[in-house]
Order: C-alpha cells, then sequence, then structure tokens
C-alpha cells in the first residue's frame, strides 16, 4: 500500500504487471632479433654460406640464423656444446660437446652433423681451434685441464690426447689461432700458454699471466699477439705471443667479457655492464674505439640488456658485427651491428620553436663524430610541411671546421615545419641525420554550426549545416554525430566540400540526443576549427487505457468512466533503452486546480512496454489524471531529453 499525498479521505495503490527489464628501417640499420636459446656459450659466422651459429648449452643445441638474424635451423643433440671453429673453407663447422665426450662435424651447407669423435669418457671437451694442419681442442674436468688434437688427415681419424703432459692447466683451457698459423694459444682462470704445432704435437714455447679469470681471449691474424677479455683490469689486455709478455691495451670498462678480431685486425671489445657501452670497436692499429655500442634495456631493470660471454663475431668481410645479448627476464637476442668501422654521425637540429609564416628563421646544429667530417663534407636539408607531406628538398649546408652549421629558410605554410638533416656517410663515417619541428603560425578562420540547444520530437528529420569562412585552399568540413550513449559510437555522417556560400549540410534523424560536429582540418595559412551543437531529442510515448465501461467527452476533454469497483488499467509505450523506466503521475482536481496525488517510476520490458493497476476504493465522482513521462535521468539513462505524454482523464462511478 502506497498513501499518496492528498488531502483527501481516500489512497490509491499501484500495482504493476508486465515490469521485465530488457533490452531495447632500412637494410643497413642496425637490427635485433631474440632467440630460442637459454644459454650462449660461443658465437661463429660462416660467410660463404652467410649464416650465423649461436651454442647453447643448456639446451643442447647449435642455433643457425642468416645475417639478418632469422633463424633458420636447430641443430639438437649436442648435449653441453661449448666452444666451435670454422674450417678454412666455410665447409664444416666444429664443436666441442663437452656432456657427449666428443667433438661434433656439422656440414654447413645442409647444417646438420656429418660427424661425431669422440675423445673419451669423462675428458668433457670444451673449446676448439685449428691449427698446423689438425683441430685442437681444451678438454678435462676440474683439476684435470688439457689439450687434445684431432688429425683428420689421413683415412681414419686420430686422437690425441694429453698434449701437455706438464699438468699446466687446473680446468679446460679455451684455445684459439690465427688462420693458417702453427700457433696455439690456450687460456684458462688466469693463466696463458703459448704453443708451437708444426710437427703435430703441442711444444709449449711460452707461459704467462694475466689478470682476472678469462672470459675469452683472441689471437690476431699475424699470429704477434693475443687479447685477452678477463673481469680484471677494465681494460683488454695485450699480449705478445713470443712470450706473452703485456704489449698494450684496449681501453674499455668494468667486466670486459668477450673479444672479437676481424680479418683485417680491427677488434671488437665487450664487457658485462649494465650502465656503459657494451660494445668497443677499434680500427687495425689503434688503441681508441671508433664507435661504442650501449645496449637497449629489453626487460625490467634499469640497466640495459647485458653482452653474452664470448658473445662477439666479426662477418669476415667487417661488413657487420654480430652480438649475442641477454635482458633481465632471460631473453637472448642476435644483434646485428652494421658499419662497426665507421665512426657513428650525430646530428643535433635547433630550430625556433615557434615562428610567423612567410618569416625568415634560423636552423642551426652540431655534427660529432669520433672521427672529424671531411673538409666542406655537407648535410642534405628536407623541410616536410601541409604542402609539401612528402618533404621538400632545400639547398645543401656546409658543416664547420669545429661541426656547426646553420642556415635560413622562409616558410611558405603554417603549422608544424620539420626540418630534417642528413650526412650520407663516407668511407670513415656511417649515414646520421636529425631533425626538428617548427610550429609555424597561421591565421584563424570561422566555423559555425547551427540548431544548437534545440529539441526535437523523436525521429525528426533535421538538417544541420556548417559554415565556413576565409581559408587557403582546404575548403573541406566534416560533420560528425555523437549520439547520446555508450552503445552508440560517435560517426562521421557527411564530408565534403563546402559550396560557394561555405555551408555544408546533413540531414539526421534524430532519436537521442546528440552533439553533432563540424570539423575543419586546416590548410597550409589557416588553422583546424571546429564547432559543436548539442541537440535533444524526445522519446515515443503513448498511454492506453482499458477496463471502463464508457468515454465521454467533458470539460473539454475526453474522461474515461470506471466503476468503482473496477481497478483501471493504463498501459505505457515509451522508446525501449536497456534499464529505462517510466513516471507515471496521478493527479485529482479539487479546490479548482488539479492536485498531484503521487508519482511512481515503472520499468519498462524489453519492448518498451508497462501496465499499471490503479487498485483501492476510490471515492465516487472526483476527476482524475494520469499522464507517462520519460525523465532525462531519473528515468534510469540520459540519452533522450524529458518528454511528457498526453494526460488521460477518468472519473469512477459508483
Amino acid at each position: 500500500m502506497r498513501t499518496l499525498p492528498i488531502a483527501t479521505a481516500f489512497a490509491v495503490v499501484f500495482s504493476s504487471a508486465a515490469l521485465a527489464i530488457g533490452t531495447a628501417g632500412t637494410a643497413a640499420a642496425d637490427s635485433s632479433k631474440s632467440l630460442p636459446v637459454k644459454s650462449s656459450a660461443d658465437i661463429v659466422v660462416d660467410g660463404v654460406h652467410q649464416h650465423v651459429f649461436v651454442s647453447d648449452p643448456s639446451n643442447g643445441k647449435i642455433v643457425v640464423t642468416d645475417y639478418a638474424g632469422t633463424v633458420v635451423k636447430q641443430i639438437t643433440s649436442l648435449p653441453g656444446v661449448i666452444g666451435m671453429e670454422l674450417s678454412a673453407d666455410s665447409n664444416t663447422l666444429y664443436a666441442a660437446v663437452r656432456d657427449a665426450d666428443a667433438v661434433v662435424a656439422i656440414d654447413t651447407t645442409t647444417q646438420t652433423e656429418s660427424a661425431r669423435y669422440a675423445t673419451g669418457d669423462g675428458h668433457y671437451p670444451q673449446s676448439v681451434a685449428l691449427a698446423g694442419g689438425r683441430l685442437w681442442f681444451g678438454y678435462g674436468a676440474s683439476g684435470a685441464g688439457n689439450i687434445g688434437s684431432l688429425d683428420l688427415s689421413g683415412e681414419q681419424p686420430v686422437v690425441t690426447l694429453d698434449q701437455d703432459p706438464n699438468v699446466f692447466w687446473y680446468n679446460a683451457p679455451m684455445l684459439d689461432a690465427a688462420p693458417g698459423s702453427n700457433l696455439l694459444v690456450g687460456g684458462e682462470s688466469d693463466r696463458l700458454g703459448v704453443y708451437d704445432v708444426t710437427s703435430g704435437t703441442a711444444t709449449r714455447t711460452a707461459t704467462g699471466n694475466g689478470s682476472g679469470s678469462f672470459g675469452e681471449l683472441q689471437v690476431t691474424p699475424d699470429a704477434q699477439h693475443v687479447v685477452v677479455a678477463s673481469g680484471s683490469p677494465y681494460y683488454h689486455q695485450v699480449f705478445k705471443t713470443s712470450d706473452l709478455t703485456a704489449d698494450g691495451q684496449y681501453a674499455s670498462d668494468a667486466y670486459p667479457n668477450s673479444v672479437a678480431i676481424a680479418p683485417d685486425g680491427a677488434v671488437a671489445a665487450g664487457i658485462d655492464g649494465s650502465y656503459e657501452p657494451d660494445v668497443y670497436v677499434y680500427r687495425p692499429g689503434t688503441t681508441t674505439s671508433v664507435r661504442d655500442y650501449n645496449f637497449p634495456n629489453t626487460g625490467q631493470t634499469s640497466g640495459s640488456d647485458l653482452l653474452a660471454t664470448s658473445g662477439l663475431a666479426w662477418a669476415p668481410d667487417d661488413s657487420r658485427l654480430f652480438a649475442v645479448t641477454s635482458n633481465s627476464e632471460g631473453v637472448y637476442s642476435l644483434r646485428v651491428l652494421t658499419d662497426p668501422t665507421k665512426a657513428a654521425t650525430a646530428i643535433t637540429v635547433d630550430a625556433p620553436a615557434t615562428a610567423t609564416r612567410a618569416k625568415q628563421l634560423t636552423v642551426k646544429g652540431k655534427v660529432t663524430s669520433k672521427l672529424a667530417l671531411p673538409t666542406g663534407a655537407k648535410l642534405t636539408v628536407t623541410r616536410t610541411d601541409l604542402e609539401s607531406t612528402a618533404g621538400k628538398a632545400l639547398a645543401s649546408v656546409t658543416v664547420k671546421a669545429d661541426g656547426t652549421y646553420s642556415f635560413t629558410d622562409t616558410p611558405p605554410a603554417g603549422g608544424k615545419v620539420k626540418y630534417t638533416l642528413k650526412y650520407a656517410g663516407d668511407a670513415d663515417h656511417s649515414a646520421g641525420s636529425g631533425s626538428d619541428t617548427v610550429e609555424v603560425s597561421r591565421a584563424a578562420t570561422t566555423l559555425s554550426l547551427n540548431n544548437n540547444g534545440k529539441v526535437y520530437a523523436y525521429g525528426a528529420d533535421v538538417t544541420f549545416t556548417a559554415h565556413l569562412g576565409t581559408t587557403y585552399k582546404n575548403r573541406k568540413v566534416e560533420i560528425w554525430s555523437d549520439p547520446y550513449g555508450s552503445d552508440k559510437p560517435n560517426k562521421l555522417v557527411k564530408s565534403g566540400t563546402v559550396n560557394s556560400s561555405g555551408n555544408l549540410s546533413v540531414t539526421l534523424d534524430l532519436t537521442r540526443d546528440a552533439k553533432i560536429t563540424a570539423k575543419f582540418a586546416g590548410d597550409a595559412r589557416y588553422k583546424p576549427k571546429t564547432a559543436t551543437s548539442t541537440v535533444g531529442a524526445h522519446v515515443k510515448v503513448s498511454t492506453a487505457v482499458s477496463g471502463h465501461y464508457k468515454t465521454k467527452s467533458a470539460w473539454s476533454h475526453t474522461y474515461y468512466y470506471f466503476h468503482q469497483s473496477k481497478d483501471p488499467v493504463f498501459t505505457t509505450t515509451m522508446t525501449a533503452y536497456p534499464g529505462r523506466k517510466q513516471r507515471l503521475q496521478m493527479q485529482v482536481y479539487t479546490q479548482g486546480s488539479w492536485q498531484t496525488t503521487g508519482t511512481e517510476y515503472f520499468e519498462l520490458s524489453s519492448s518498451g512496454k508497462s501496465a499499471v493497476t490503479v487498485t483501492g476504493t476510490p471515492p465516487t465522482g472526483y476527476r482524475f489524471r494520469v499522464r507517462d513521462s520519460y525523465i532525462n535521468a531519473s528515468s534510469g539513462d540520459t540519452v533522450n531529453s524529458t518528454t511528457h505524454g498526453a494526460w488521460k482523464y477518468f472519473i469512477f462511478t459508483s
């Protein structure tokens, strides 16, 4: 029971039926690709077939990629594979497979295992090197390190162990030799040894001590020196192979862990460092790096990705340097570094933040490189703006001796104007580029849209007209309609060129409140402009009356007559929307005016219907009326404007 607020001796109760709620880079650029590995022990480059081999001891496999870093093959069943060596003709890759006590030969054309040479149980080979016509391998468990050889010159392979019988090595030594050389160099912990292998046996000719635990060593192409990467000191050590005396260094940084020497003598020195450059490249005969590489951070830590130990290798023609890196998530990548022996060229461009269209401005900047640019070096200049979206070439600019440059330009177009300067590169420098953007002034135009604030009947066809003022070349306008409600997206309803009067019109069928927007994108001399018009749309609402015994025209309205014992039913039909309610309002005529006795909200069905029965024992002879309404927000949504249905008048008789 609900008592309505009226000073009479009756009460009206609302009850409802049918209340269901329902709906109504370029090829020459550096690159990186991930590797399907859990670890990395060594990397070898095959220049003939243009393949890169990366050993993964944790997974017992060698991953083969092309020069772009794309995986082309995975060679498995190689438990604990570590060191690798490529034959002089690039036809065979040899790999030390520690946990299989074997050295494996791999056909580089098919990337398949072609032979397996046992080294004896418990010998654990870990490194391989070609010297003096034989393949040499470092082997041994902890406390039993030594050197063995594999002679493939006869009809049957011959494995010879204990080539250094004087127990010089505690662990399996890492080995290296210059191509075609009879000199073999080994290293382990902080100990170095040089062997003459001309006779087929290893004769130690020099011993020495480095500093720190070795991460990698490589012999120079002329076999005169060996370069060592060890945890300390914080540079790459250089020793003579003749007597292993120190003979220079390559300045790098803390924790050297990799070194690679190109056929022409260029050196790549790598470190295990999170916050410093990871790789330093030195031209032949120099000890000052010409190029430094600082890898990005692809993991979750603050430091950069880390270079893997023994993770550097050159392409034979020096065109690329390959590096294996890992991030904090354990993801390994093969980075392809192009033109590594060319000094990087950085170009800064400083243009004013803002400028006036058709007025001269000055652009300046500086070119920096570890090697000075040639005298008279020129930079190309390109201006990109709204009228030259593909870029317009301007006069080239000459770089001064101190690396600075400047030029003037008069931008013909407004908006964002971008100046891009490029250096094409030369024999000593890589290409470089830089750019800066200027916001160039544009004039303001006018744009208007009619009908703002108006409310229309449900389904009314309404014409919206956008009027565009003066512009330069662009006379195109877009008109967008955004109906209220999250289920209706903002939609482009018309796009076109305005007529000779500057107008563009579209007619829309309004069924909801909507925000209509006209957009002018701007042009080279006039700014973009928008105009909006917010309009309302009523709902459709009607009320059907049932249960009466007659109708009669009285007091200027049609009245429905009900017997006092009959409950009236008022059925509302309203535009449906999920969760929508209709408000039923009842009034009684008393003391010369209509007085509201009560209001109530009733949910609509998915088809937009609500049937309400008025129950109780009302007094006879009183004039009543009811009205159904949609009230914006109070009726459960805000997609339409408040709409009142027509009053329905009725009387109760005995």
